[in-house]
């Protein structure tokens, strides 16, 4: 109530502020252009849960983030400078933010900062990410939106995409590696059989213990009759079926140590198969798996223009220019009285 008597006497002064903030504000707040928000909301998942070999291969299903390393994750790529300046050159924003032309260094640092100051990606309360874009064209606004979120979720699966290049690499090598194997372990078997004359037919095994017995029983008779010549060749028949250096290919020893051989080369031939076969199926997994692309977010809503504007608040910087320039010319005329009343009290207390 105090203050009512110094208002009154400068009222003049205080209504020609307020009037001039008025109409100054008025003018500022019509001549500042529209802005536009658009929003897009996206769940991120986990990089793991859309890796095309692993739901190849193990069953994997889609698995949305809610983890803080995914969230995290996903506003640092949209808030990182790279995405930042393949937007800019993708929008041309040079011109459409009037900083300059590409190649000059204030141009482009006026452009990642105009680029970041209209660009807000929060983690809301139910663990989503909005992505919101500010400009004052509606339609580039939602257009730009969207493209960051596809930009995002570029990048978002280059971590996975690159370590499964390196490792079609390691799949192709490994299946180069055993089918060399394969053809050393086929060739040495291949050896083995014609060596010892073992080919894993059914009667190999018959066919000579027969003959063995066969000779052996008549070798018994040709001595028990007293026929010697028969005898003497009916042993060299034995020496033959018996032993390696008696000239039969079929012999029982050469025989039973190729078999032990050939078991051994056919375990390592069988093995060196199967391996080859499980890391020619692998090689072709990881090729068509490279060549898919399974998105590393879940787009919840699109960005769309918006239908009205977000800012400025024109009567908000009306009323608030108004209500400060009251507040300032009450303070200020305040001072000048109390200034006053000072000046006049000295001069009063120097005449007496």
């Amino acid at each position: 109530m105090g203050l009512l008597p110094i208002i009154n006497r400068w009222k003049n002064l205080v209504l020609a502020a307020v009037g001039l903030a008025f109409l100054l504000s008025l003018l500022v707040a019509f001549l500042l252009p529209n802005i536009y928000q658009s929003t897009a909301v996206f769940y991120p998942t986990n990089p793991e849960t859309t890796d095309p070999d692993r739901i190849v291969s193990e069953g994997g299903k889609l698995q949305l983030g809610g983890r803080a390393e995914d969230l995290d994750r996903v506003i640092t790529i949209g808030e990182s400078q790279p995405v930042a300046e393949l937007m800019i050159k993708r929008f041309d924003l040079y011109k459409h933010y009037n900083v300059g032309s590409p190649g000059d260094e204030k141009a482009e640092q006026d452009a990642l900062e105009a680029f970041d100051k209209k660009l807000n990606i929060v983690h809301n309360d139910r663990d989503a990410i909005e992505l919101t874009v500010e400009d004052n064209d509606k339609v580039l606004a939602a257009r730009m939106a969207n493209t960051l979120v596809q930009v995002i979720d570029s990048i978002n699966q280059q971590l996975t995409f690159e370590n499964r290049r390196s490792i079609i690499e390691l799949y192709r090598d490994r299946a180069s590696f055993l089918e060399k194997e394969f053809v050393q372990a086929h060739d040495s078997l291949l050896a083995a059989r014609r060596r010892y004359g073992v080919y894993g037919m059914d009667r190999e095994s018959r066919y000579i213990a027969k003959e063995i017995i066969e000779t052996e029983s008549a070798l018994r008779r040709a001595e028990g009759e007293g026929n010697s010549g028969k005898a003497a060749g009916l042993r060299r028949a034995l020496k033959g079926l018996t032993q390696a250096d008696g000239g039969n290919v079929y012999n029982l020893e050469s025989y039973t140590k190729g078999l032990d051989l050939i078991t051994g080369l056919y375990s390592r031939f069988n093995d060196v198969q199967t391996r080859l076969q499980e890391a020619r199926g692998a090689y072709e997994t990881a090729r068509l798996t490279i060549s898919s692309r399974i998105s590393s977010i879940y787009v919840v809503q699109k960005a769309f223009p918006a239908t009205k504007k977000a800012k400025p608040v024109r009567s908000l910087i009306v009323i608030s220019s108004v209500l400060i320039t009251l507040v300032l010319s009450i303070i200020f005329i305040t001072l000048l009285e109390l200034y006053r009343g000072n000046l006049g009290l000295s001069s009063l207390r120097r005449v007496e």
